[in-house]
């Protein structure tokens, strides 16, 4: 394994060996908000103490850079073939989180070969007794990479949106979660409701169809614990356009205040 050089800023203290808590974000499809979830998350986790580091695990087809208006001049892809080393690829974000960013265009990473299972879990232990919190961002369905990355996670944050395609995907992943990994717990935030409260109808309707149709290999089925709904609001799209946090550019709107909250509840599940 490389030696890494130390950073104040994330470095914990000699005596430390605490390792991070560790978050898969995954979503059963695409377009759902998932990275811009996870950037904003990470902000709301950093603003209550965390030392918080999102690992970019969409590899291939990665645009964390692009939420976040970041121009890398070192992605994971350097690290993984030996050009640069991880220390320089750890980039400070803005919201006061730090990031590990993949490269775009990537085929190589299309599967899932022995080589970046390998280097992706080598790189993901190197990081974990640094940090508070490691989100994973990981792409979208249900492919081997996808499933990798969320296997190296304690826990998985599963997005979706109240569209009945959306819902159809996050069952799905939830179903082989379960049957693959052995999932028993995973936390469900819904994005993008139009209604206060139509969140948690969404994470019963779906409990109820995972109860019915779901066992795992233990032969019970999973629970989903409600994170959290954040609300359509016409000032994301202004901070996707803009590649700005929403937690930097409108702090005190309805959207960002559901991640603040997602964050507090995740925190007290801790």
């Amino acid at each position: 394994m490389m030696e890494l050089m130390t950073a104040p800023e994330t470095t914990p203290s000699a005596t430390t060996t605490r390792l991070a808590r560790t978050v898969a974000i995954t979503s059963g499809k695409g377009g759902v908000g998932k990275t811009f979830f996870s950037a904003n998350l990470a902000a709301a986790l950093s603003r209550q103490g965390m030392k918080v580091l999102v690992l970019d695990a969409d590899l291939g087809l990665a645009n964390l850079d692009v939420v976040l208006n970041l121009y890398p001049k070192i992605t994971l892809h350097d690290v993984f073939t030996g050009k640069a080393e991880l220390e320089e690829a750890i980039l400070p974000a803005p919201g006061g989180f730090h990031v590990l960013l993949a490269g775009s265009g990537l085929v190589e990473y299309s599967r899932l070969t022995p080589e970046v299972r390998d280097q992706l879990m080598r790189i993901f232990e190197a990081v974990k007794p640094r940090f508070d919190v490691v989100l994973i961002d990981t792409g979208a369905g249900i492919s081997d990479v996808v499933l990798y990355a969320v296997s190296m996670a304690h826990e998985v944050i599963v997005v979706a949106t109240p569209e009945p395609t959306s819902m159809t995907d996050a069952y799905a992943t939830i179903k082989v979660l379960s049957a693959q990994q052995g999932r028993e717990q995973l936390h469900l935030v819904v994005n993008q409701v139009t209604r206060s409260g139509d969140g948690r109808t969404i994470c019963n309707q779906l409990q109820q169809v995972v109860e019915r149709f779901v066992q795992g290999p233990n032969g019970t089925s999973p629970k989903l614990s409600f994170l959290g709904d954040i609300p359509l609001d016409s000032s994301v799209r202004e901070a996707v356009q803009k590649r700005q946090l929403l937690l930097e550019l409108h702090p005190g709107s309805a959207a960002a205040q559901g991640v603040v909250q997602v964050a507090t509840r995740l925190q007290a599940r801790g």
